[in-house]
């Protein structure tokens, strides 16, 4: 049965907002527990509100569901939430997003959420990595700031990536807190491509040095993008139930994720920010392999593009790349 299979092959997922994660019931727990008040009557009223025109009328809901995360209990239940779901779903290796500026601005202390989060993947059973985000709605001064107040914690996180509004903010913009990262020896990626235009891509190849491409589905607008893209073998962390819901796409049916595969680009499937998105990781290869006619082998490539994209030691990636193989 497909979806047995779908739910059980090895998986790595690559491009997850834990903020994103943040289903509405612990949003009225949490808030509950440090009387905030809500704008939405009900649990049932909040998820009726997530019905999206586009990436900023999300955010603008995103960044109000996270201002009920006060304390380091918060953060590693929502995190530990998670991982539960996504080892459910067959995932073996998690590299998270978290948005540290949305957090510090509201005046939560970095260390809170490096210490929740942390604790939380520290437990998980399953391998993981943190990637901290820059806000790209905000300014690169700004950024610096974070990557200043981050870098005492550098043994907790491995990379900085870049979210939030994507138009008019284009990747050239952080191309100094960028180089300021690589030396670190933090690993740049960057979300390029969902709003914003196959320029955007380009400079996060080119300008940010980025080792996977987040999003990255209007390559297909650019052909000479798309076969260096190909010929690179730079990873694009897709989200499918994502680019629908925020109108990136009209309907699953119309997704390019097929075609990108079989062009020979290194695409990988993710879910983005589930609780606001409408699946974790194998609802979205669910819906793919419904949608798109996805076969047995293109679900076994997707996964091993997965586990190939991730950061996880070349030992352990032959590991699970020799059992998704021989998986059925």
């Amino acid at each position: 049965m497909i979806e047995g299979f779908i739910r059980g092959i090895p998986k790595a997922e690559l491009h997850l907002h834990i903020e994103g994660s943040l289903e509405p019931e612990m949003v009225f727990a949490l808030a509950r527990k440090h009387r905030v008040d809500l704008k939405y009557p009900s649990v049932d009223a909040l998820r009726r509100a997530y019905a999206f025109g586009d990436l900023q009328s999300f955010l603008d809901i995103y960044y109000a569901g996270a201002d009920v995360l006060r304390d380091e209990e918060d953060f590693h239940a929502m995190t530990r939430a998670y991982l539960d779901r996504a080892k459910a779903d067959g995932v073996v290796h998690a590299e998270i997003f978290f948005d540290p500026q949305t957090h510090t601005d509201r005046g939560i202390p970095i260390g809170v959420a490096f210490s929740g989060i942390g604790k939380a993947l520290r437990e998980s059973g399953i391998s993981s990595r943190l990637i901290l985000c820059f806000l790209r709605h905000l300014s690169e001064e700004a950024a610096f700031k974070t990557l200043q107040q981050a870098l005492p914690y550098r043994d907790q996180f491995h990379g900085v990536g870049l979210d939030s509004s994507e138009k008019g903010h284009p990747p050239s913009k952080f191309a100094r807190v960028y180089e300021a990262a690589r030396k670190e020896g933090l690993i740049p990626v960057a979300h390029a491509g969902e709003e914003g235009p196959p320029a955007y891509i380009y400079e996060a190849l080119d300008l940010l040095k980025v080792a996977r491409i987040d999003h990255g589905v209007r390559c297909e607008e650019d052909p000479a993008l798309a076969k260096r893209l190909a010929s690179e073998g730079v990873p694009l962390t897709v989200c499918p139930l994502s680019n629908v819901k925020l109108r990136v796409f009209e309907r699953m049916e119309d997704h390019n994720l097929k075609r990108l595969l079989d062009a020979g680009l290194h695409v990988t499937v993710n879910s983005d920010d589930p609780a606001y998105f409408g699946g974790y990781v194998a609802e979205n290869y669910l819906a793919c392999q419904k949608a798109l006619g996805l076969t047995r082998e293109d679900i076994r490539k997707l996964a091993a593009n997965s586990i190939s994209a991730s950061w996880l030691p070349d030992r352990d990636k032959s590991a699970w790349l020799e059992k998704i193989r021989t998986y059925d």
